[in-house]
């Protein structure tokens, strides 16, 4: 079975399941899972935690008890209607499409454009006003999880993360912001507003690459509520410490509460290692991971 932890928790909207078969909504998530083949160990650590300006937490993120085969964050857009079911509408939908499927950029497209009508339909069965999300995805493309399939619309992040030297931090992603598509954001907005979304038919699809993760190199997905209040110094310094992948993730949302974060807070972390590697002493890497077939495709 599954190696699960407990922390920060992003809470699930009451009355509303995340997904099939879901946690109830007093019993915590799973924060942190390994899931190993012949080929590789994969542990992934989540930390989320509401923002100050909101009654609930917006943002959502995927279980980390299900295959290992992806793993989403999502920020639903503040402002606009229901933001919370965006989020996490948009992510059960997304492992509905493509959990277990061969992934490429059409399928991955045809995804995103399915669930920005499906929380569009559901949002206008309670109110006239749009709302939507932003989003980045991650799935290893062989079993080895050596090659990984990154997509994002909105304003979400990926980075490649690498402890080799002083540590080297790499932004996979670029923002679907206003200011980067050169398009101009309307009255009372920012250019460094989100452009693009997935719930009110801002989207045609998803941005799509392919990249490479050695071994000991870890994945990061985020929300704005942590990459717009750390520096590449923070990263590298908390990415980089001697902590658990869980405490890792736990200090970079707090370094970013410090910093001035008021918004929802999630980071997703992915660190790719040996099949026999166990980890840190006392960290709780140690004990049986989830036995998968892995994400060959």
């Amino acid at each position: 079975m599954a190696t699960v932890s407990h922390g920060l928790v992003t809470p699930i909207e009451p009355g509303r399941a995340t997904r099939p078969g879901a946690l109830a909504a007093n019993a915590p998530a799973p924060t942190h899972a390994v899931y190993a083949n012949a080929s590789r160990r994969l542990e992934a650590a989540v930390a989320s935690s509401c923002g100050s300006q909101h009654a609930v937490n917006e943002d959502a993120h995927s279980p980390l008890d299900g295959t290992g085969r992806l793993f989403v964050v999502a920020d639903g857009v503040g402002g606009g209607a229901m933001a919370q079911t965006a989020s996490r509408l948009l992510v059960a939908q997304l492992h509905q499409a493509l959990e277990g499927q061969p992934l490429e950029g059409d399928r991955v497209a045809m995804a995103m454009l399915a669930a920005d009508r499906t929380i569009a339909e559901a949002i206008a069965r309670v109110t006239d006003r749009p709302g939507a999300a932003t989003v980045a995805l991650c799935a290893p493309l062989d079993a080895s999880a050596a090659r990984w399939l990154v997509a994002w619309v909105g304003d979400c992040r990926v980075y490649r993360f690498s402890a080799r030297g002083a540590g080297q931090l790499d932004l996979l992603t670029r923002d679907d912001t206003f200011g980067h598509l050169g398009e101009a954001p309307p009255p009372g907005g920012s250019a460094n507003d989100p452009a693009r979304m997935v719930g009110n038919g801002a989207t045609t699809g998803a941005n799509v690459a392919v990249h490479g993760l050695d071994r000991g190199e870890l994945l990061v997905l985020c929300s704005d509520g942590v990459h717009k209040h750390l520096d590449g110094a923070d990263w590298c310094r908390l990415l980089g410490a001697p902590a658990s992948l869980a405490q890792r993730g736990q200090a970079l949302v707090a370094r970013a509460r410090t910093r001035g974060s008021v918004d929802d807070a999630t980071v997703l972390l992915l660190h790719r290692s040996d099949p026999g590697w166990r980890g840190l002493r006392g960290s709780g890497r140690g004990a049986a991971p989830h036995d998968t077939e892995g994400s060959e495709r």
